[in-house]
């Protein structure tokens, strides 16, 4: 692992940000293939997450997102290592927070007020990895103006969003807060920490990285104060400029209109 530096000459904040290197995390790549088993064994694992599923959780639904969406289940079992215990325990989590969340409910309409802030919104064109990008931008984030939950619903359906744009081969988003402008009355360590907390718990592994573009001073203390409650998600942060942002993850063509010149 290493400190991930931002060039011509930005001058990074003073947090310590810290993230994979090429080299890190095609060994980290590698390491998680490695356990892998057989697609065969796969299969009888999956059945057999299902099958405890059924016994011991009969009153979780059935279908997309249910206990026996074969998908999803593969998707825990590779997230816990194929450990058919922590994948049923991780699963009936993510299935009861959709139940209770509201998940099946929420459309475009529903989220529209608090979308129209600006807040956040799925951008319309992939990162130079082909990755869906999810952007917040910061200073029009305001606590309070919303009921937080209608924030967390936004940003549910939004990661939803960016998941079913995922081409096939690609499994990972690319998330991106802009913080330029950011100022006090904008921090809201608990939003912070229950997005990350919703990649962590119910979309395991779908966050490749999340670039924070432009962080001022201010903004030091609430990261100092949030990175402990991300555990490893915080290792995906990079801190780095506008420009990097422009050259590293889009084209010309491609970059979101708030990036362009």
């Amino acid at each position: 692992m290493a400190l991930r530096m931002c060039p011509h000459g930005y001058r990074q904040p003073l947090i310590s940000a810290v993230s994979f290197t090429k080299s890190a995390s095609r060994s980290f790549r590698f390491s998680v293939r490695s356990s892998i088993p057989e697609s065969g064994q796969s299969r009888k694992l999956v059945l057999e997450v299902k099958e405890k599923l059924a016994k011991d959780y009969r009153s979780l639904p059935l279908g997309k997102y249910g206990r026996d969406d074969e998908e999803m289940i593969l998707w825990f079992l590779k997230d816990r290592r194929f450990s058919v215990d922590e994948a049923v325990g991780k699963l009936t989590k993510a299935i009861k927070w959709r139940q209770e969340f509201g998940m099946s409910e929420l459309t475009e309409e529903k989220v529209k007020r608090v979308a129209e802030t600006g807040k956040s919104y799925v951008h319309d064109s992939f990162d130079v990895n082909g990755r869906p990008v999810l952007l917040v931008v910061a200073s029009n984030h305001f606590p309070g103006v919303h009921d937080p939950e209608d924030d967390q619903k936004l940003c549910a359906f939004l990661i939803e969003k960016a998941l079913r744009m995922l081409p096939p081969g690609k499994d990972d988003i690319l998330g991106i807060v802009d913080l330029r402008n950011f100022g006090p009355a904008n921090a809201d360590l608990k939003f912070l920490t229950f997005l990350f907390d919703v990649f962590y718990y119910y979309y395991p592994k779908r966050l490749g990285e999340v670039l924070f573009v432009e962080a001022p001073f201010v903004f030091q203390p609430v990261w100092q104060l949030a990175k402990p409650l991300l555990k490893s998600y915080a290792s995906l942060v990079r801190f780095c400029s506008v420009e990097t942002v422009r050259k590293e993850y889009f084209t010309e063509e491609t970059v979101p209109t708030i990036f362009k010149n």
